[in-house]
Order: structure tokens, then sequence, then C-alpha cells
């Protein structure tokens, strides 16, 4: 292993034409390497439009796969494969379809923390960042299926007035913040806001004077007066707040014990070590069956066009 991994990949990258694309939960490490860093949205975009001939996603595995989907004839590499998300797996495909055809008369919007499979069922993808917006725009008398966060789910139901029928799945990540624990950070903290994913909880989506995707969630704190922030999602992204606004204190939002859940298991597989060696030796790569790719790119090109 190469003492300057920070180095050896900046060669790598140069070798193979290859971009290093990171989600805002990744390890600081991997996000200061990467190209671009992002939520979900903005990932989606750089990953349809980049001229890169290699895909390097430091992110879990639905968002490597869509990165495929996207670009069917570039080589997209997974630093580790068993990144996976505990949202995608709330969601299997042949659940879902029984699910799907119980209710044929409604339109499938898929948050895209979902498989390929669960992607090739639906209507129309969206993000944290454009959900509300995106249902907005759909015909005020079609049913909806929302899947499978149902926590995201309900905000946009709260946010457009639309009742849907949600898929009850939920992300253990922000499903484990504690009410009770952010109510003493606020006595402790009386001048820090609580900001919030909206994959949160309803107890906590409730003391937070913000709600918003990493990227929104990034904005606030950069264009806020205030100094000091409670950040309810995961703690991967309080490195680029800290970057961007090196004077204002940020509070990781706790878990409900004394455990380390707060932070992305799964996110956390990838390391800098993984990184260079996928690079270098071109493995894992992200496959996917034609037929599903092409059932899959259909929603996330209409989720690109509305957004």
């Amino acid at each position: 292993m190469p003492q300057d991994l920070f180095g050896a990949i900046a060669d790598l990258k140069q070798e193979l034409n290859a971009i290093v694309l990171a989600h805002y939960y990744q390890d600081p490490d991997i996000q200061d390497i990467a190209d671009y860093i992002g939520d979900s949205l903005g990932l989606s975009r750089q990953a349809a439009e980049t001229d890169a001939a290699v895909i390097v996603f430091a992110g879990v595995h639905f968002m490597a796969e869509t990165a495929k989907i996207l670009n069917p004839d570039k080589l997209v590499l997974l630093p580790d494969l068993e990144a996976g998300c505990s949202l995608a797996d709330s969601c299997p495909p042949a659940e879902f379809a029984a699910f799907k055809a119980a209710h044929p008369d409604h339109m499938v919007v898929s948050y895209i923390n979902c498989t390929a499979e669960i992607k090739a069922m639906s209507d129309l993808i969206c993000t944290s960042s454009n959900a509300v917006k995106l249902v907005q725009q759909l015909p005020a008398d079609q049913p909806i299926i929302f899947a499978p966060d149902r926590n995201l789910g309900r905000y946009v139901m709260e946010q457009t007035g639309r009742d849907m029928v949600l898929w009850q799945g939920s992300c253990m990540v922000h499903e484990t913040f504690s009410e009770r624990k952010i109510v003493e950070l606020q006595v402790q903290h009386p001048d820090a806001e609580v900001i919030a994913h909206p994959e949160c909880e309803p107890a906590v989506l409730r003391h937070a004077q913000f709600i918003g995707s990493t990227t929104a969630l990034l904005k606030y704190v950069q264009g806020s007066d205030r100094t000091s922030f409670i950040i309810a999602t995961e703690p991967g992204i309080i490195h680029q707040m800290q970057k961007a606004t090196p004077h204002k204190h940020f509070i990781p939002a706790p878990p409900m014990n004394q455990c380390a859940c707060n932070e992305c298991p799964h996110m956390r597989l990838n390391t800098l070590e993984k990184l260079y060696l996928c690079m270098k030796h071109r493995t894992p790569e992200i496959t996917l069956p034609e037929d599903i790719r092409v059932a899959a790119l259909r929603p996330i090109q209409r989720m690109l066009e509305l957004s």
C-alpha cells in the first residue's frame, strides 16, 4: 500500500480518466480526495454529465447502481460491495411488486434510496432535495404510491397536502436520533438551532428550525446568522460544514443509546485504502441486467427533466 494514498489516487485518476464521486456521509479523507461531493440529486446529475471513462462511487450500492443506469458503457466502481443501505433493503422487490399490484391505478414515486429493481417498477424517482417540488407537479387527482421511506413520504404529504400510500421503509440512521437527548442539547445550547433531514422521525422534525436535504442543510448553515447548530442527520456532513464555516459550532444529534448509531455503518465501509485498491484493480465493478437498467433509466430521466 503506498504511503501517500492521496497522491496514488490522484495518479490513478489521471491514468484511468476517472472521476471520484463522494456522498457527504463519507469519511472526511474520502471527501477531500473526491472530484465532486454531494447529495443524491447532485451526484445523479454529475454521473449523468461526466465525460470520465471510469466512475468511482464513494457511497453506497444504490448510488453506484444509479451511476451505472445513467452510464451503461462506463466502468463504475464501488470501493466495498457490502456498502448497502438499510432503507433500500427495507423494500424487497418481490414484496413491492405485490404492493404495487394491489394499487393498480397509482403512480409510483420512489425515493432514489432504493435498488435498481425498485426504480424499474417506478414512474418517477425523487430525492430529498426535490421530492416536494416533483409531487407538486403531478396532477391533483393522480393517486400516488410513495416508496420506500415512510418518513420522507409523510413529510412530503405535510408539505404538499397530497394523500399518498406509503411503503413502510425507513433509514436506520435517521430513526435512531433521540428526541429527549435533542431537547436536552437545546437546553444546554440555547442559541443552537436544530436542523434536520426529512428522513428523521416526526418527533425529531417537530424540534427543527429547518428541514432539508444534506445539500440544503449545508447551504442553510452557510447563509444563517446563527453560529451554533444541532445537526440531525448523518454526521459526515459536518466535515463540509466546518470547512465552509470554520467559525461556527456543530453538534451531532445523539442516538438513543451510547453507540455510534448516528453514523451510517454502510457508508463507513468505504475507506481511502479500499478506494485506492478498487481503482488499482478495477474492481468491484457494478453491473446490471440490461432490461432492469433500461426500465430504471426512464423514471430517473423524468426526475432530471422535471427538476
